[in-house]
């Protein structure tokens, strides 16, 4: 786990978060479900991302053993400048890492949802 505040991106609003806990009933044991990365190492110096625009969960990723996230759509984009994909690591099993959502988005891609759900999601430093 990268140490506390070294990590920028954006936190879910909790009335959002609350939401899509309802919504999507967490599969493993540990509940992340409250942030989605843009970068790890950060210092103090480091600027936080602007807000977006526009933000909504747009599909979901289960590698059907101990690892589920959310994908997010940021201003148009599911795409994150590093290449990877924005997300919210949603549960885990006991012995997986949230950096692990990263590696089934690339290696098993991800389903798209019905519809998309709008949330709001502020920079943050954590």
């Amino acid at each position: 786990m990268a140490k506390p505040g070294t990590v920028t991106g954006w936190k879910l609003s909790q009335s959002d978060r609350d939401m899509l806990l309802q919504r999507f009933p967490p599969r493993y044991e540990n509940v992340i479900a409250d942030h989605v990365t843009l970068r790890t190492g950060a210092t103090a110096e480091t600027p936080l991302p602007r807000k977006p625009e526009s933000s909504r969960i747009v599909g979901r990723a289960d590698d059907g053993t101990s690892l589920e996230c959310l994908v997010v759509e940021m201003d148009g984009t599911t795409d994150r400048p590093d290449g990877s994909t924005y997300h919210i690591t949603w549960s885990l099993g006991p012995t997986r890492r949230a950096r692990e959502s990263n590696d089934v988005l690339r290696e098993r891609g991800w389903e798209p949802l019905a519809a998309p759900i709008e949330i709001a999601l502020e920079p943050a430093r954590f």
